[in-house]
């Protein structure tokens, strides 16, 4: 690190940056899936059910890298809502396995186009090149940090 970012105030360091555009990118997220009847944590939860249907709340958890009674509200919640259902595992009754509903499939649909609505406004203005650079550059970060909480 040289001087002159030793030097930066928080306020103008990168790393405060980041945390500003996470905040505001959240934020806008809310915005647009709360009249949708979803709220923080679920679309990733109705992806990856879509993706897998039958998983259990401990492959969910793991997979999605939150706490399992973070899943267990998610996963209420969206049984709430009718967009999950739970079925007993055939073979272990003890398990339970989720899979979307009728009603979870059409909301992933609409869910997906205001993904990509957010995405739209998020990097417009970027062009391939600088959203290709971007990417990479997200993903060292995502590795540098993972690799730090897989060590704990």
């Amino acid at each position: 690190m040289d001087k002159a970012t030793q030097d930066e105030t928080p306020i103008e360091s990168i790393n405060y940056l980041l945390v500003q555009v996470a905040r505001l990118h959240r934020a806008r997220a809310d915005m647009l899936l709360e009249p949708l009847g979803l709220y923080r944590g679920q679309p990733p939860v109705i992806i990856a059910l879509h993706n897998t249907p039958g998983m259990t709340q401990g492959e969910l958890a793991t997979q999605l890298h939150v706490t399992p009674a973070t899943m267990t509200r998610l996963l209420q919640r969206l049984e709430r809502a009718g967009f999950v259902t739970r079925q007993s595992d055939a073979d272990d009754q003890r398990i339970s396995r989720f899979a979307l509903t009728a009603a979870g499939e059409a909301i992933r649909m609409t869910m997906m186009a205001t993904l990509r609505q957010l995405e739209a406004e998020t990097f417009a203005g970027l062009t391939p090149a600088e959203l290709a650079i971007m990417r990479q550059l997200l993903e060292r970060l995502r590795t540098n940090l993972r690799a730090r909480l897989d060590a704990r």
